[in-house]
C-alpha cells in the first residue's frame, strides 16, 4: 500500500477497556479502524481485528513500521492481551513499538474535537467501584494517573471517560468520548502528542492473582 509523509505505517490498538480497538495509519491519515463487539474477550478478538484492519485498508503484516499500544492503566489480564501482543510484533517485524497512557489519548481527542478546554479530568473505569483518573490542562497531563474512588476526587470540572456515565453524583458535567479510539492513538504516536512510553502496562493496582512471597531462608 502507499504510505504518507513518514514513510510508515503504524498498527495502533488499545485493550484497557472492555473493547478492543484496532486502526492502522499511513503515516498522513487513519485508513482503517475496528472496534470488537463484544466486552472482555481481548485474547480472542485482538488478532482477528487486526487482520481485517490490515486487509481493510489492503496491507499486510509486513508493511507495518511500527507498533503503537495503549499503556493503560486498566484491569491486568486486557492490559497484558495487548502489550505482550505488541512486544510480539515488534520482535517478529523488528519495528519499534511505542506505548501511550490510554488516558493522554482521551485527553487529545477531546480537545482536538473541541469537546474540552482549559482544565478537565479524565475519569475511566478501574471496577470495584473506582476509577483511573488523571488531570490536565489544554490537553497536557499535569497529575496522575491514580486509582481512586469517585466520591474522593468529585468535580466539577469536565470529565472526560467513562467516569461520568458510572458515577454522576462525583462527576456531573461529562465531556468527550467515553472510550478510547486506535485511531486517536495512532494520531498521537504519529504526531507525537503525548508522551511516548516503553511498553509496559500502567496497572496502578496489584493483580487479584499474585505469587506468594518467597520463604525466608533459615540462618
Amino acid at each position: 500500500m502507499a504510505t504518507g509523509s513518514l514513510g510508515g505505517v503504524l498498527l495502533a490498538f488499545d485493550t484497557a477497556t472492555p473493547l478492543v480497538t484496532v486502526a492502522l495509519h499511513d503515516g498522513e491519515r487513519v485508513v482503517a479502524e475496528r472496534l470488537s463487539e463484544r466486552p472482555m474477550k481481548h485474547g480472542e478478538q485482538l488478532a482477528p481485528l487486526v487482520e481485517a484492519v490490515l486487509a481493510d485498508a489492503g496491507a499486510v503484516r509486513q508493511d507495518v513500521t511500527a507498533v503503537a499500544v495503549g499503556a493503560g492503566p486498566g484491569p491486568f489480564t486486557g492490559l497484558r492481551v495487548g502489550l505482550v501482543t505488541a512486544r510480539t510484533l515488534g520482535l517478529v517485524l523488528e519495528v519499534p513499538v511505542y506505548a501511550v497512557c490510554t488516558l493522554d489519548v482521551l485527553a487529545v481527542e477531546a480537545v482536538e474535537t473541541g469537546a474540552v478546554a482549559g482544565r478537565f479530568l479524565v475519569a475511566t473505569d478501574a471496577r470495584r467501584k473506582e476509577v483511573y483518573l488523571a488531570s490536565y490542562d489544554d490537553g497536557v497531563r499535569v497529575e496522575g494517573p491514580v486509582v481512586t474512588k469517585p466520591a474522593e476526587v468529585a468535580s466539577d470540572l469536565p470529565v472526560v471517560g467513562e467516569g461520568p456515565a458510572l458515577y454522576p453524583e462525583a462527576f456531573p458535567r461529562p465531556g468527550g468520548p467515553t472510550r478510547p479510539s486506535a485511531g486517536w492513538l495512532a494520531r498521537v504516536v504519529v504526531e507525537e502528542r503525548a508522551e511516548l512510553l516503553d511498553p509496559e502496562p500502567l496497572y496502578l493496582r496489584r493483580p487479584d492473582a499474585v505469587a506468594q512471597h518467597a520463604p525466608k531462608p533459615v540462618s
